[in-house]
């Protein structure tokens, strides 16, 4: 069976790009259903749609609360009955609710747990490290802290600034996701405390 997967995204998308690439491969095991936003005219939702899979927008400031917001959110994924969430560059964070009902990844431009927050590179930069990268988590209730699935490392060049070592953990951080979602789908996962261990019930 084939799981099923939403992406929320936030801006131009090329993460995104990147899954509905590998899952025009059968043999990937998953297939985009979805593709969510908090903004409207994004490239993230325009490139969902020239790909023909279905798009929603829930903006927060068209509801009175946050909470609203929440809920209207949890509601439309559901509708969408997916296997496994992504976010793809999704600048909002999801609710207890939300991650309850489903499975929720997200990567980070840094290797968890050093330097979580907005400012990855910028802050391994400035910390002065040799080596950072990205990593792929299931998402909890605080910021970039949930259990590890998938890390990749990249060196600090001599004379990186921010945009530059950035750019070098994008290409490396898009790669790491296409390759461990594929196998969150095809092969399930488990998660014993902190610890991710791929295989176990498949999904779809």
């Amino acid at each position: 069976m084939t799981a099923r997967l939403v992406v929320l995204v936030s801006g131009s998308g090329t993460n995104l790009q990147a899954l509905l690439d590998a899952c025009a491969e059968e043999s990937y095991g998953a297939t985009v259903v979805a593709v969510g936003s908090d903004r409207e005219g994004i490239e993230g939702l325009a490139r969902a749609e020239r790909a023909g899979v279905p798009t929603f927008t829930r903006r927060v400031a068209d509801f009175e609360t946050r909470d609203g917001w929440d809920r209207a959110l949890t509601t439309v994924v559901e509708r969408f009955e997916p296997d496994l969430v992504v976010l793809a560059g999704f600048m909002k964070l999801v609710s207890e609710d939300f991650l309850a009902k489903f499975p929720t990844v997200n990567t980070h431009p840094a290797l968890c747990p050093s330097f979580p927050g907005m400012h990855g590179p910028r802050d391994a930069l400035e910390h002065g490290v040799k080596v950072t990268g990205a990593t792929l988590f299931f998402v909890d209730g605080g910021v970039d802290t949930g259990p590890i699935i998938a890390q990749r490392a990249v060196e600090v060049l001599d004379g990186d600034d921010v945009e530059s070592l950035h750019e070098r953990i994008k290409g490396v951080e898009r790669a790491m996701l296409v390759d461990a979602v594929g196998r969150l789908a095809r092969d399930g996962w488990t998660v014993e405390g902190r610890h991710v261990r791929l295989g176990g019930a498949q999904l779809g």
